[in-house]
């Protein structure tokens, strides 16, 4: 017997970067659809276990989750790209009910037979053929719940190989990178990695390099104009997308002056793609930009050994003893185009965009400035990393990775508009590590704190605490105190819990000051005998 059961939405990383289409609609808001790769209604249905079989429409739309509802009209309880189950309690009218359906974005329609239908109602069959919706129908033996638990695996083996992909292309091209020849490796490595083609045009629209399979006239075409629309123009599209000739089109803005784009034609386009093809942009624009001198050279010899997974005390020399400022930052709006310019306006020399400890070492201190006047390569931003795998072991959730960045320990740091910093405590190069983990500290210090910057605090645990949260709750644990009590409890704690020594601190006898802490064991409900209860004491009154 299908049973009903609620939407069970699968829980993944941070889904990877999109490029802006200027000419697309409007982006949906966040959280209409799944952080994980959509599957295709066809894997669902090669799960024999589930023995669901498809009565109308295709196979190969694309399902983002799942959702039970026995209402006459589902239509509000809808986001889109769902597949909606139902037994059929209240369906009265199945015309209307799969126009209802469609006009609500669900991407199918699964439908249990028993108790309520023997078999699934042939105007139903006919109604979804006729609008194109896919429906497929439940046997009894199948609860709604297993369909749902289903999807999710399938998600989840999705997303994990979309990581994998997407690991192993940055792998390639780091690899590319650090070739005699790196502008045409990377070119070629990018085309092999999202079998199709990839160009590196010129500001005046001319193929400087380009790698891969050969396109459709029609196609080169589309993608020399879409190259155009970014051009070298202050304030443009970092990014564009688009088809032409059959084929996928994507375009991005290199980080120089010169206006060189990368233009990238496949296809199909897999989830993934276009994390890579950001890999690719910040690597070619590390090797594309200009005026860049020995010293940055040395720099970005460093730079590639710690792409390729190197510690960074092996890199120590090349970076040189610092001292250095590790700092976490979040904001923007999630691209790596905005990371670079959050970079340019800080004036530093590198940007990490590592996933902390214990991540796949394919992530780099990019270079984001080649000296006075320079124009910044655009940052590397990891779009995989989440906020489980923050070295600091921050717990998991919704919001993007944070941004590493590392500055001379000499230079100013300032709040940037739209961005949230939480810095380190000056550290030398081979001290990296722990540097990291006080700047993720004191990034979620100054999130929880609502302020722009926050710096780390070595006084002990107590330097761990923001101070008007640490008043705030002295506030309200001592609220039913009142003096001589909270003077009396004081001093009491400071003396290590000593009578008649606190009663000569206050000039009164010990039994008014034994009266006093039990009255205040009976106002404050707790055992004062507790060590862990007086230290809080001790830290709140220190605090209130």
């Amino acid at each position: 017997m299908a049973t009903p059961t609620s939407p069970i939405p699968p829980s993944s990383p941070t889904p990877p970067i999109s490029p802006i289409s200027p000419s697309s609609p409007p982006a949906p808001e966040p959280g209409a659809t799944p952080p994980a790769p959509p599957v295709p209604l066809a894997s669902l249905l090669a799960r024999r276990d589930l023995g669901l079989r498809l009565l109308a429409g295709s196979g190969d739309v694309p399902l983002h989750w799942v959702h039970t509802s026995e209402m006459a009209d589902p239509y509000p309880y809808l986001l889109g790209g769902e597949l909606l189950m139902t037994a059929g309690v209240q369906l009265t009218d199945p015309t209307r009910y799969v126009e209802r359906v469609v006009e609500a974005g669900a991407a199918a329609l699964g439908f249990g037979v028993t108790p309520v239908y023997d078999t699934v109602p042939a105007e139903l069959v006919e109604a979804c053929a006729r609008h194109g919706l896919p429906l497929v129908e439940v046997p009894p033996r199948t609860p709604f719940t297993a369909v749902a638990r289903a999807l999710w695996r399938l998600m989840a083996e999705a997303r994990l190989h979309e990581l994998r992909r997407v690991t192993e292309a940055q792998q390639s091209l780091a690899t590319a990178a650090a070739r005699p020849a790196p502008v045409p490796a990377v070119l070629g490595a990018l085309a092999s990695r999202l079998t199709g083609r990839a160009v590196l045009f010129g500001s005046d629209g001319t193929e400087s390099a380009a790698a891969g399979r050969e396109v459709p006239p029609e196609a080169a075409r589309a993608l020399r104009e879409l190259a155009g629309v970014l051009g070298p123009r202050p304030g443009g599209p970092a990014s564009a997308s688009g088809d032409g000739g059959g084929w996928r089109l994507a375009a991005y803005a290199l980080g120089g002056r010169d206006g060189l784009t990368l233009g990238v034609a496949t296809e199909r386009r897999d989830p993934g793609d276009h994390t890579i093809a950001g890999v690719a942009v910040v690597l070619l624009s590390l090797l594309t930009a200009p005026h860049r001198g020995a010293d940055v050279t040395v720099r970005d010899g460093a730079l590639v050994r710690l792409l390729l997974g190197a510690a960074p005390g092996e890199a120590a020399a090349a970076l040189g003893p610092g001292p250095w400022t590790v700092v976490h930052a979040r904001g923007g709006d999630g691209t790596p185009f905005a990371a670079a310019s959050l970079a340019a306006s800080l004036g530093t020399a590198l940007v990490d965009a590592g996933a902390g400890a214990g991540a796949t070492p394919a992530t780099a201190l990019v270079d984001a400035g080649a000296g006075a006047g320079a124009t910044p390569a655009t940052a590397l931003v990891d779009a995989g990393a989440t906020p489980a795998t923050d070295s600091a072991g921050a717990a998991p959730g919704a919001a993007p990775a944070a941004v590493r960045l590392l500055l001379p320990a000499s230079a100013p740091l300032t709040a940037q508009p739209g961005w949230t910093l939480g810095a380190a405590a000056p550290a030398h190069a081979r001290d990296l590590a722990a540097a990291d983990a006080e700047a993720a500290r004191a990034l979620r210090r100054a999130e929880a704190s609502r302020t722009p910057l926050a710096r780390h605090r070595p006084a002990g645990f107590g330097g761990l605490v923001d101070p008007a949260e640490a008043a705030a709750y002295a506030r309200t644990l001592l609220a039913p105190l009142a003096e001589p009590l909270t003077e009396t409890l004081r001093v009491w704690l400071s003396l290590h819990g000593s009578w008649d020594r606190t009663a000569t601190a206050l000039d009164v006898h010990r039994n008014t000051v034994r009266q006093r802490i039990a009255r205040c064991t009976a106002l404050l409900d707790r055992d004062l005998d507790d060590p862990d209860v007086r230290m809080e004491l001790w830290f709140a009154l220190a605090s209130r």
